[in-house]
């Protein structure tokens, strides 16, 4: 009996070592940016490719799509990905939010953005992103929004804190990582490994910025309930809206996904 507990607490003691040693490769799914994306988000109508260098010198690499011939644009939506998406993506699907504009940007890591992914640096690096687009001629510093989904939920809601944005919008958020990893591994002390815990709920109370969230019904790697968790605490004005028959990876295919932003980013009046 003794060398079966012996046996068993040295897994367990494996499982948790290798958890902690391996966190930032299940945590951060770097991908790369592929010639062929690259060129087609060149060719698209308003687009540039965008350079920001963090403030420990690491550049960082994305894109800004102007949808609207106005100048200052009508407002600005900056995105912020999942943990295994490259963005590219989202500049073919700026047309969805027009007459705003888009901005996205890979994490370190991911693309052609030099450097590897942790939270403190994505937090880091989005202030810096914003500041760097706020200070442009053809952006309002007045009406930017941050959409986060998924692990971009975390980065969002920690710019949403440190700077006034104008609204945030979240898809597929979750409370904190620390919440849902104790939800995938629950027999480990998750609150002693975690280096990366993107806690949400502890930022939400202090944030007064209008909220849109969007959460799949059927989601099942982040469950409604932890967006929910994070929509009541919110202290701003706040939407929530939850698809039908959605789960995580098909939520952007549903027919409900994109009319709710457009009808909430529609009703942000310009900042007084």
């Amino acid at each position: 009996m003794l060398m079966l507990l012996s046996a068993g607490l040295a897994i367990f003691i494996g499982l948790c070592g290798g958890l902690y040693l391996l966190q930032e490769q299940l945590i951060f799914l770097t991908r790369p940016l592929a010639d062929v994306d690259r060129y087609a988000v060149g060719v698209l109508p308003g687009t540039t490719e965008v350079e920001v260098t963090a403030h420990d010198g690491t550049r960082l690499h994305g894109w800004l799509r102007h949808t609207a011939e106005e100048t200052p644009s009508p407002g600005l939506v900056i995105y912020f990905g999942g943990n295994a998406e490259e963005v590219s993506g989202q500049m073919h699907d700026a047309p969805m939010l027009a007459p705003w504009s888009v901005a996205a940007f890979n994490y370190r890591g991911y693309g052609l953005s030099e450097g590897r992914p942790g939270e403190a640096a994505l937090v880091a690096d989005a202030i810096a992103i914003h500041d760097r687009l706020a200070a442009r001629a053809d952006v309002d510093p007045n009406r930017i929004v941050v959409f986060g989904r998924s692990l971009g939920s975390g980065v969002a809601v920690q710019l949403a804190a440190n700077r006034p944005v104008r609204a945030v919008v979240l898809v597929s958020p979750f409370d904190s990582l620390r919440s849902l990893a104790r939800k995938q591994y629950p027999f480990v002390p998750v609150s002693l490994l975690l280096k990366h815990p993107f806690d949400s709920l502890a930022r939400a109370p202090g944030i007064e910025a209008p909220l849109l969230v969007l959460a799949g019904e059927r989601d099942r790697l982040i469950p409604p309930a932890f967006s929910r968790r994070l929509h009541d605490a919110w202290a701003g004005p706040k939407r929530w809206t939850l698809i039908p028959e959605a789960d995580h990876n098909d939520i952007q295919t549903r027919p409900g996904y994109w009319p709710p932003m457009r009808e909430f980013l529609a009703s942000l009046a310009p900042a007084s």
